[in-house]
């Protein structure tokens, strides 16, 4: 059983910067979410995007967004539950919570944090003949590079034009002993050095580039042997060990909308007058996946959400206790593992 004082569920911008504020209040957190990596949709969907709208960053890369909010938070040691969507939630007498992931893995909260964007992820999947066979027990099909090592020195067929495709065909074609990335149009939709450094492998024959081209079909009995490509009407086949196809992800509230709480338009309601809770006492909701009057989906609205929110489980959990706002260029920040980080002190002397 996992302790912590907040457990907050979804580790994209926001989930991630509620873990500062929250350690700023000596609380602890944990964070449980499906994908393999912290981030969220700015890991797995544009991590080479900019983003413009982050104040005090001009521009910074979505990738880069997380790595900075990973070491700002680094002090408050927040733990990971990762690969694992939660399940099931149960309110304890004692108005703490134990929330089970699909894999089992128990965790037990005095408060619950639900800052999923717009829930958890799910793979867009292409349409093909007997796909639900070739998804089971390592037969072929893969929609997350999880471990890349497992591809090394296979034979890897990529499908897609955004920057997930063109980012890991570029990494596999290092790994890989052969990669091929399909795509339907001739034009991708991702960054520009991504798509140069694509073509210059493509010129130094470490990927294969099949475009305009669409994976229609699989061959192999046990797991895949090789896929069909269908180009221009006409077909051609091309052996893999591996065919990842890579269209995106499908937001879904998935089990946390049998939780109980008040939903609309797949949103969950909060209360915005006062801390961002839910109709259950002890259950907020920040971020992308809440709603209310004037609701922005903004990252910099989330981290406002998390900042309240956090403020009102400090609240909650030290009824009588106040708390006094310091500024951290006044007070500095302590962390977990015994660091300190403050402003440089001003030195104190005459002049002569």
């Amino acid at each position: 059983m996992i302790e912590t004082d907040i457990l907050i569920i979804g580790a994209g911008p926001t989930g991630l910067f509620a873990v500062f504020e929250a350690g700023l209040l000596k609380l602890k957190c944990h964070i449980i979410d499906g994908l393999p990596q912290p981030g969220g949709q700015l890991t797995e969907l544009y991590p080479k995007k900019p983003i413009f709208d982050i104040p005090g960053f001009p521009s910074v890369l979505a990738g880069d967004l997380v790595d900075n909010l990973m070491e700002q938070i680094k002090q408050f040691q927040p733990g990971f539950t990762l690969n694992e969507k939660a399940e099931t939630i149960e309110k304890q007498e004692d108005g703490t919570f134990i929330v089970t992931t699909d894999k089992g893995t128990q965790h037990h909260a005095k408060a619950v944090a639900i800052a999923g964007g717009l829930g958890s992820f799910e793979p867009r999947k292409p349409i093909l003949k007997d796909l639900e066979f070739y998804e089971q027990e390592d037969r072929g099909v893969e929609y997350f590079v999880k471990d890349p090592e497992k591809f090394r020195n296979k034979k890897v067929v990529i499908s897609g034009g955004g920057d997930s495709a063109l980012d890991w065909s570029i990494f596999l074609a290092n790994v890989a002993s052969e990669v091929t990335l399909v795509h339907r149009r001739n034009e991708f939709r991702g960054a520009l050095d991504s798509v140069e450094k694509v073509q210059e492998l493509k010129k130094a024959g470490k990927i294969r580039l099949i475009t305009p081209g669409e994976v229609v079909g699989f061959k192999g009995s046990e797991r895949i042997e090789s896929v069909d490509i269908e180009i221009n009407g006409a077909r051609m086949n091309v052996e893999t060990d591996y065919f990842i196809p890579l269209f995106g992800l499908t937001p879904k509230l998935g089990a946390i909308a049998n939780w109980g709480l008040e939903i609309e338009k797949n949103a969950i309601k909060v209360n915005n007058a006062l801390d961002y809770q839910t109709n259950i006492e002890g259950i907020y909701a920040i971020g992308d996946i809440n709603t209310y009057p004037g609701k922005l989906k903004l990252i910099l609205c989330g981290f406002h959400e998390a900042t309240l929110m956090c403020q009102s489980v400090f609240n909650r959990l030290n009824p009588g206790k106040k708390y006094v706002l310091k500024y951290t260029t006044v007070s500095g920040v302590d962390g977990f593992d015994g660091t300190r980080k403050e402003a440089e002190k001003a030195v104190v002397k005459s002049i002569e």
